[in-house]
């Protein structure tokens, strides 16, 4: 019994460790960025949908402006924090500078997120459609 215990303990330390060296070399989709993105916020939603194409800050915030109506704006502050955070946890990349402006796309862990939150957001639309009335 002893054994067994000091066995899975030790398979447990392993798998720590390997998934510690996958996150540090930004390897995949690890269990702190699901936590981390998944669900995700309507802000980190919409720059990383935006980043599908190579953008910088500006020109994300006047693309959700567009594609929203006017209904979500995205302030600088939380912009650039966002941007800084996705390409900490490498879900964007730095392509290049242009004018003073950094531009970014999307990688392909940032595709694997956004794939899953569209699914997400598909599951909740046709999960809602007709389950219920209001007023009935």
């Amino acid at each position: 019994m002893y054994f067994i215990l000091i066995y899975r303990i030790e398979i447990y330390r392993a798998e720590m460790y390997e998934g510690k060296i996958r996150e540090e070399r930004g390897e995949g989709m690890t269990d702190r960025i699901k936590r981390v993105y998944i669900p995700m916020t309507e802000t980190g939603f919409y720059i990383l949908y935006s980043l599908q194409n190579e953008m910088h800050g500006y020109n994300i915030g006047q693309q959700v402006k567009q594609m929203t109506g006017g209904e979500v704006t995205i302030s600088p502050g939380t912009m650039y924090g966002t941007l800084s955070k996705m390409e900490k946890d490498g879900l964007i990349r730095f392509v290049r500078e242009e004018e003073k402006r950094k531009l970014y796309v999307i990688t392909e862990l940032g595709r694997e997120i956004l794939e899953i939150e569209l699914h997400r957001i598909e599951r909740l639309y046709q999960n809602s459609k007709g389950a219920f009335v209001y007023g009935r």
